[in-house]
């Protein structure tokens, strides 16, 4: 719709950034009323102990100022500043921090300061949860996951090249199928192999799942890149369930090779441009499930060869089933997506830990966002990031004061004017952490 009088004679229109009652981003104070509810800062404040270090008072105020700018997919320290814009501070609930304090901030972590940030995204997935958004008694699909997030510099302590060719960190993750939580996060070298840690990373995932309220049945997908016997030995001890990839071993190809071709089933459901067929048999007592893949393009036909896609499987429901979800653990791309699409595009620091810090910040704002939908909007919780902020948060806005009443002026005939409104109702419904 045009302006009432007709379109505006854009070269005429004078341009004055002196609005002090303006609000960039106004549907910011949905995630930050959640994050109130959650006590977000607080447990900041109590877990999170610098010392006498460089920059380390108000932790909690520059925690949250972080989260809030990344919610609005910040992804370095200067975009933190466009928090102090106009009357944008007033709709936070939190203070806002300079970028210079911040970059301070982050560089007086240690590894045991990161350990205590992590213990914030535990503790506020278990509120989170406690408010509605956990599985209780239903199943929790779990995704662990590795990326390389890449830098652009040499400077940067602990990156390197990895298996990508590209300088960078390879952090490992997990994430709840359904929403795209990231349940754990852990920034390590961009040399890392792709198993290194997986231990321990899952024996604090699944204490972590555990206290935050999951009674139902469990499953784990992940790649070949995490498969041994110790982790299938320590998900049976946990009473999970998983699927995990394994190489193309001369073992694992040979009990292959041994599958009668008749017990192949060829999947009705698959790209026509493929023909995929699946079987299953044993290896080392663990039940075995192949899906092959033959492309059927003119190459393909020229010199037919199968492609291999094998996984162990703690599993006993029927093979189409199982093979079928397996497949679906490429849900954790979309998570990926997100976080690189917001803080992980870049690692501001040339210190290792100072970037450990912002990771694990980038999953607790990365959260906020999908407990915003996941509380505020349930049952449309597959929104990417983007989509969520240009629809709920990215609103210009105006904050007035009449007669001591408070009033957040938001756009006539705004689109999405009635999810905003429903999940602002939602999450103002929630009882404040305790």
């Amino acid at each position: 719709m045009v302006h009432d009088d007709g379109p505006v004679g854009l070269d005429g229109v004078h341009v004055a950034f002196d609005d002090d009652r303006a609000v960039a981003d106004a549907g910011v104070v949905l995630c930050s009323t959640l994050a109130q509810r959650l006590g977000i800062e607080a447990l900041v404040t109590e877990a999170v102990r610098l010392g006498d270090r460089a920059g380390a008072a108000n932790a909690g105020a520059k925690v949250m100022t972080l989260v809030s700018a990344m919610a609005l997919g910040a992804d370095c320290i200067e975009d933190c500043d466009m928090l102090r814009a106009g009357r944008t501070g007033h709709v936070l609930g939190h203070g806002v921090a300079a970028p210079s304090t911040l970059g301070t901030f982050l560089r007086a972590f240690t590894f045991g300061h990161v350990r205590q940030l992590d213990r914030v995204l535990a503790e506020t997935l278990r509120r989170a949860w406690d408010a509605g958004a956990g599985p209780g008694d239903g199943r929790l699909v779990v995704d662990v996951d590795s990326f390389v997030g890449e830098v652009f510099g040499r400077a940067k302590q602990g990156a390197a090249f990895g298996y990508t060719r590209q300088r960078g960190y390879h952090p490992i993750l997990a994430v709840r199928a359904d929403t795209g939580e990231v349940l754990h996060i852990r920034l390590r070298t961009g040399s890392a192999n792709t198993s290194r840690g997986v231990h321990r990373f899952l024996d604090e995932l699944l204490a972590r799942v555990a206290r935050a309220g999951a009674h139902g049945p469990k499953l784990l997908r992940a790649d070949s890149g995490f498969w041994s016997k110790e982790t299938f030995d320590r998900l049976d001890r946990a009473g999970w369930q998983f699927s995990i990839g394994v190489r193309l071993h001369p073992a694992v190809r040979a009990a292959i090779e041994a599958i009668d071709d008749d017990a192949w089933t060829t999947l009705a459901d698959y790209p026509a441009t493929s023909i995929a067929q699946i079987a299953e048999t044993t290896f080392h007592g663990r039940r075995l499930v192949v899906r092959r893949v033959r492309t059927l393009d003119r190459q393909g036909e020229l010199l037919p060869s199968w492609e291999l896609f094998p996984f162990l499987t703690n599993r006993t429901e029927p093979l189409a089933v199982v093979e079928a979800e397996h497949r679906q653990h490429a849900v954790v791309e979309l998570a990926i997506r997100d976080l690189k699409d917001q803080a992980l595009a870049h690692f501001p620091s040339g210190k290792f830990m100072a970037n450990a810090a912002w990771t694990v910040i980038a999953a607790l704002a990365h959260n906020l966002l999908r407990w915003t939908s996941v509380l505020g909007l349930p049952g449309r919780t597959h929104r990417a990031a983007r989509t969520l902020r240009r629809r709920l948060l990215a609103m210009p806005g105006r904050l007035t004061r009449t007669a001591r009443r408070w009033t957040l002026h938001l756009p006539a005939r705004w689109p999405w004017r009635h999810a905003f409104i429903e999940a602002l109702t939602r999450v103002r419904t929630l009882p404040a952490a305790t």
